[in-house]
């Protein structure tokens, strides 16, 4: 079961378990600076608007219908990240133009036993981009479709989906009690708090995500193995991104404004973020790491340069995950 709740994917699974089910909302964030330098966790800057296709239908395009969901706006050359929440275990598969964004494989259902291509949570609390090396991704980045940016056009050589998809796995009733026997509490994090911003185009609204700049960030080793997830009770959803300068006129809402550049943002004294996890991270996906930059595409292209790309030098870097331990001073 999927329900949209205040710009929240909530995916629930009572059939498993009473608690089976997490979370999942799109955050607007800085685009890092696309030059093969690498940059801490940019800050969450609230939550995109998401709507249900079925609301829409008379307005989007008839592949859409066909494939439901519910769909966002972006600017060109927006970023985004993709917030996990709940206490409950799930594998979760993310996939931009049906190209794994952990593995670089064509979309399946399945979850894979030889290579992992999927996330855990709540180990896992985001995912900022493509797994292109170990302890690193690159940005999610919106690119209008058909012409050659997108991860997609990138290996599948073509421009047919567009979007995100999701699947989620609960972990199977029987693995839950072995492992959790008391209520696990998960201390959800956010990399800011929301601000109060977060509010309820071309002829072709379509939008994909590229490759942008390079970012620390570990994706974990699912430490339970393929066997642990109920992959007969999963539940999917194709989040479709539409050019903001169309999403007025299709849902008669404004789009939000556009963010802040990453030199804005670290001018203001802003901070950044590092997460610490005793999790073992991932190697990165052979073909994502050879993909092709938002910035490098614009150079081969003859373009003029990807506007808002200065380089920064992170200040303040805030640490989130690790404990803090109490110091005993005198009474």
């Amino acid at each position: 079961m999927i329900e949209l709740n205040n710009d929240v994917l909530s995916f629930r699974f009572p059939e498993v378990h009473a608690k089976a089910g997490c979370r999942i909302d799109f955050q607007r964030t800085l685009r890092i600076p696309d030059d093969n330098r690498d940059y801490p966790l940019p800050p969450g800057l609230g939550c995109f608007p998401v709507a249900h296709v079925d609301d829409h239908a008379e307005k989007l395009p008839a592949a859409w219908h066909r494939r439901g969901g519910v769909f966002l706006p972006m600017y060109q050359a927006e970023a985004l990240w993709l917030h996990f929440s709940g206490g409950y275990p799930c594998a979760i598969k993310i996939a931009a133009g049906k190209i794994n964004a952990v593995s670089g494989a064509a979309w399946t259902n399945d979850l894979s036993a030889d290579q992992q291509d999927y996330v855990v949570t709540p180990e896992q609390p985001w995912l900022d981009g493509f797994n292109v090396s170990k302890g690193y991704i690159r940005q999610f980045v919106a690119m209008p479709l058909g012409e050659g940016y997108t991860a997609e056009e990138q290996i599948a050589g073509e421009a047919e989906h567009g979007g995100l998809q999701i699947i989620v796995y609960p972990m199977k009733r029987e693995v839950y009690a072995e492992h959790f026997e008391k209520p696990i509490v998960h201390e959800e994090l956010n990399y800011l708090a929301q601000p109060a911003y977060c509010r309820r185009a071309t002829a072709e609204p379509d939008m994909g995500l590229a490759p942008g700049g390079l970012m620390r960030q570990e994706i974990y080793e699912d430490e339970y193995g393929t066997d642990a997830w109920d992959q007969e009770q999963g539940a999917r959803c194709f989040v479709h991104m539409a050019n903001s300068a169309m999403y007025q006129a299709i849902t008669g809402r404004r789009p939000p404004h556009k963010p802040p550049t990453a030199m804005d943002y670290t001018r203001a004294g802003l901070p950044w973020f590092d997460y610490y996890s005793d999790g073992k991270a991932l190697p990165g996906a052979g073909l994502l790491g050879k993909l092709t930059s938002v910035a490098a595409k614009i150079i081969e292209k003859g373009s003029l340069p990807l506007d808002g790309n200065d380089p920064v030098e992170p200040g303040a870097i805030k640490q989130l995950g690790k404990a803090h331990s109490v110091r005993d001073g005198e009474f």
